[in-house]
């Protein structure tokens, strides 16, 4: 994907914020006069002060220090009000753009998904996202309110005098802008690297978990626990050249704060011998210098913050942005039939050349196919095809005489179910688990469907019935247990095409027998393709072709 610019990045991040400017305008509103009570607070002490030496300049000490206690009295509210719009602002479009993940995660789905790695897209939906906040909190009315209180600021010294004006003005770019743009080049590719690095950590920590088994079986646990050390140090040794660029950063800032009240006391004092300006007014000046740089400061030290939060952006932008290896067909509609065509289609992965070539056969309603093959010669695709995952390289597939690339997609997936070699439930009840393939299904109608895949009696003997609950990963059931379920959701949808991948691959004998016989029993007038590399698994069906050197044959030539 193309590296986006920082500016890029903050122009895209705040076009999600349309249906909150409302909401971003009344914070800038609240932040400028936040900022303006703290100074008045300063302010007025100087003038109060000013008043009581004889250097004042039209306010007494008595209206001096009651307008002090009035904006100190201001200053916790408008503040809190400015945070809580702010968080409010920063909450509400995280919940936006999760919900643009998930529908672009569901559009890419799952042929893009394929190739990336579920701890990297964890990783993405959860820790990325969250930084955005920074942005949306931080960022974008700090910017606007360090240019608005600093530009009044600057307008109420040049009134003072043009030399503060133009002075204080000219520090004010130098500290909210020049400083932290030129150092951003220490961290800015530290930060894409450490959000990389992040992910990829992520990544490796969940495969570990999910395979620690496999890992304590074997005795992996040190090489793992070495590579898990390994990223921690490089993660370490990225974070350190963000913190170097922070400290510079800070530094400066501090620097620079530090120097431009000396320069005002130059500048002051130049004025107050030439009888340009009273002492007061000098005074004045100096006070509004040293407490009028909370907005840029604030403004300043973003930039460290945003390093991180531009490379969340741009990995977010990235999947957003990715195009799917199949564009869904809106709307809905009815097929006329369900019959099935493949006409010479041919089809190959990315790197791997093709794996189907000129495939031809024609499938009616109601027929019970086995397509039967050793494992990796294209069984699965020949199935992925039809649920349309993917799109055939060339030729073309219809369902009821109509080609898939021009049926809604409700509409296909409505006709069609597919059931694989690994039943996944979700960290769920087993009711709900079973639901998902039609959600306003009764648990009548659950447990109806339970019963034709022979697992009811079980659901009924846990401690919970159908409100048990499956671990994650569904490790608290057997892979029988799991497939029985798989064949409820089966049994439990309207669909007319049953599309079985390896249902009984992982199972021994009495449970291939159990679900094939559940199968047989309850088909009624759909139509079946079984992929399977055991013949045994067959015998249900009325028809066998085999898959062989990439194209489709009668079983037995």
């Amino acid at each position: 994907m193309k590296r986006l610019s920082g500016f890029k990045i903050m122009q895209r991040l705040i076009k999600e914020l349309k249906p909150l400017s409302l909401y971003m305008l009344l914070t800038i509103i609240l932040g400028v006069l936040g900022f303006l009570a703290a100074m008045a607070v300063a302010l007025f002490a100087a003038i109060a002060a000013v008043d009581v030496i004889g250097e004042g300049v039209g306010i007494g000490y008595a209206t001096a220090l009651a307008l002090m206690l009035a904006a100190a009295i201001l200053r916790g509210p408008l503040r809190y009000s400015e945070q809580l719009c702010g968080h409010y602002i920063a909450f509400k479009i995280l919940v936006i753009l999760r919900d643009k993940v998930f529908l672009a995660l569901r559009r890419l789905a799952p042929a893009r998904l394929e190739e990336k790695e579920k701890g990297d897209l964890v990783s993405l939906v959860t820790s990325d996202i969250e930084l955005l906040e920074v942005f949306y909190a931080h960022t974008i009315a700090p910017i606007s309110i360090a240019v608005i209180t600093n530009s009044l600021i600057a307008i109420l010294l040049y009134l003072l005098h043009p030399a503060f004006g133009v002075t204080a003005a000219a520090l004010y770019i130098i500290v909210g802008f020049c400083i932290p743009y030129f150092t951003s080049s220490l961290g800015k590719q530290a930060g894409v690297e450490y959000r990389q690095e992040f992910a990829r950590t992520n990544a490796y920590l969940l495969d570990s978990l999910r395979g620690l088994r496999e890992v304590l079986i074997y005795g992996n646990g040190a090489d793992r626990a070495e590579n898990i050390r390994r990223a921690s140090v490089s993660l370490n040794e990225k974070q350190e050249k963000i913190k170097r660029h922070e400290g510079v950063l800070r530094g400066l800032t501090d620097l620079t704060i530090m120097l431009s009240i000396v320069v005002f006391l130059l500048i002051g004092s130049r004025l107050a011998i030439a009888k340009t300006i009273s002492l007061g007014g000098v005074m004045i000046a100096v006070t509004l210098i040293a407490t009028s740089f909370g907005p840029v400061v604030a403004l300043s030290n973003l930039s460290n913050n945003l390093l991180l939060t531009f490379a969340s952006a741009q990995r977010l932008f990235d999947l957003l942005d990715e195009d799917p290896e199949v564009e869904e067909v809106s709307g809905n509609g009815q097929l006329p039939d369900t019959d099935i065509t493949y006409s010479d289609v041919t089809f190959g992965y990315s790197g791997r050349g093709t794996v189907l070539e000129n495939v031809n056969i024609d499938i009616k309603k109601g027929e019970r196919i086995a397509i039967i093959g050793k494992s990796g010669t294209g069984k699965s695709t020949f199935a992925k095809l039809l649920m349309r995952f993917w799109d055939p390289g060339s030729g073309e597939i219809k369902v009821g005489g109509v080609d898939l690339r021009t049926i809604a997609t409700n509409t296909l997936r409505a006709n069609e179910v597919l059931m694989s070699q690994d039943t996944y439930l979700f960290n769920d009840t087993v009711e709900d688990n079973i639901r998902l393939a039609r959600p306003e299904a009764t648990i009548a109608e659950i447990k109806e469907a339970a019963s034709r895949a022979a697992i009811h009696d079980f659901i009924m003997s846990l401690p919970k019935g159908y409100k048990t609950k499956a671990n994650e990963l569904g490790s608290n059931f057997s892979s029988g247990e799991k497939q029985r379920m798989g064949l409820a959701r089966v049994f439990l949808s309207k669909a007319n095409i049953l599309i079985l991948d390896e249902p009984t691959s992982n199972l021994d004998t009495l449970n291939e027998a159990a679900i094939l016989k559940a199968v047989e029993e309850n088909i009624e007038d759909k139509t079946i393709l079984l992929i399977t590399h055991r013949r045994s698994t067959a015998s249900i069906c009325s028809k066998a072709l085999k898959i062989e050197d990439k194209h489709l044959l009668k079983e037995g030539g």
